[in-house]
């Protein structure tokens, strides 16, 4: 296995950490950011079951993904928009959505830990 250190986050791997941010229509998102709703408490069955298949290589990067900086993940998500042309992906890289990706993240963490 290898090192926390040593492993690459891709753009690839944040995409894939947050897919269910993604998943939903980016209607409701839009309006979840600006409520700063927890759609971790919400999905919260889902998402154990989703840590419980992770490879040990997987969880290390998503633990390393869970501890970046707010502003770091929406660049990333920022330069994934200018790819993939999701709304979701620009509703996320707003600054607006800082508080909902801090709060969402720290759930996150929690469940992982």
């Amino acid at each position: 296995m290898s090192q926390a250190e040593d492993i690459i986050i891709t753009e690839d791997d944040v995409l894939s950490t947050l897919n269910m941010f993604t998943m939903v229509p980016s209607l409701l998102l839009a309006r979840w950011v600006s409520q700063n709703k927890n759609l971790v408490k919400t999905f919260e069955g889902q998402i154990l079951l989703y840590k419980d298949q992770l490879s040990p290589e997987d969880r290390q990067k998503v633990e390393k993904i869970l501890k970046m900086p707010v502003n770091e993940l929406q660049l990333i998500l920022d330069k994934a928009y200018l790819r993939t042309h999701k709304k979701q992906l620009k509703i996320l890289s707003s600054p607006q959505a800082r508080p909902f990706i801090t709060t969402n993240l720290g759930e996150l963490k929690r469940l992982i830990d």
